[in-house]
């Protein structure tokens, strides 16, 4: 059976149908919980005039009944404008998003690039090596990369190789050392539990009776783990790897803090602080669609990875 016949356009349909509804219920979501918090997005410390405050929430439609504000910020949406920063005169949504997602894109796809290029390879050299030296120093080192906050990770490299040892700059990404620390820090969990996964998931699939079969034939061990284990234990490691592709490229909040990277994340917490409320629907919004996308995307790759996979109808 060919991936196309396997892929039925009413499942294609039905689930595009379903990332709208969710997208919807984020948007609604949402938008109630910004005009649910106390105080409004021109409430500062500084205290504007009365009539000042007014005329603001005149300009930005915040003097409108609540469900006007939401249909013209759906209708808004829908023509994919997220509307203008409360904040920054002249500056829309969009543009601070796309602004950010230059810098957030490039530090995500290198640290992508780590998480595939060193957590795959790492979990099979570990399945390879069961109980030797190799298995035991690649899961030691996998386990302290998930149980250390990769705010940790970022706070200490920060401290030793930029304050102390001088090797990369502190902040910025003004040459490729710069981004050598913000990718280090963000891959650094990610790395480790790919590669513990990739280890369990490949000596899972080992056991099955097809491998059996092929051991039976007289195959190298290393022969039938690369060429009959391998891709079917990707399987559980690509379900993870399109939640956190979406995670990398919409950037991480906190690193992005850390280095001061003009990235998407530093743009949402700033945000927060500035109450800045179309700031903080539209990343969020954002964020959500490109999610539902990456695993859209991973359901796809199934039908490349497991031929036994089929999305039609069972009947």
């Amino acid at each position: 059976m060919t991936n196309a016949a396997r892929l039925p356009l009413s499942w294609l349909v039905q689930r595009i149908a379903m990332m709208v509804v969710t997208l919807l219920a984020v948007i609604t979501l949402t938008f109630a919980l910004m005009h649910a918090v106390p105080g409004g997005p021109f409430v500062s410390e500084k205290m504007l005039a009365p009539e000042i405050e007014a005329a603001l929430n005149a300009k930005f439609g915040l003097d409108q009944p609540v469900w006007r504000q939401y249909l013209n910020y759906l209708g808004g949406v829908l023509t994919l404008d997220l509307g203008p920063s409360f904040k920054y005169p002249g500056v829309s949504v969009n543009s601070m998003i796309a602004d950010g997602l230059a810098v957030t894109a490039q530090t995500g796809m290198l640290a992508i690039i780590c998480v595939v290029a060193f957590g795959i390879p790492a979990g099979i050299v570990a399945a390879l090596n069961r109980g030797r030296w190799p298995d035991t120093a690649a899961m030691f080192v996998a386990s302290l990369g998930i149980a250390v906050p990769s705010y940790v990770i970022a706070t200490v490299a920060l401290y030793i190789f930029a304050l102390r040892l001088g090797w990369t700059p502190a902040f910025g990404l003004d040459d490729w050392r710069g981004y050598i620390l913000p990718v280090f820090a963000l891959s650094g969990f990610w790395m480790s539990f790919v590669a513990r996964l990739t280890r369990s998931s490949l000596l899972e699939t080992m056991e099955q009776d097809y491998i059996m079969t092929a051991r039976a034939k007289g195959i190298p061990a290393h022969k039938v783990m690369l060429r009959h284990g391998l891709r079917n234990s990707l399987i559980p490691v690509v379900t993870v790897l399109g939640p956190v592709v979406a995670n990398l490229l919409t950037g991480s909040f906190v690193i992005e803090q850390i280095f001061a990277l003009p990235g998407i994340g530093r743009h949402f917490v700033q945000s927060i602080t500035n109450r800045d409320y179309t700031a903080i629907m539209g990343i969020t919004i954002f964020y959500a669609a490109f999610l539902m996308l990456m695993i859209l995307i991973v359901d796809l790759l199934y039908l490349l990875l497991d031929p036994r996979i089929s999305y039609g109808d069972s009947k």
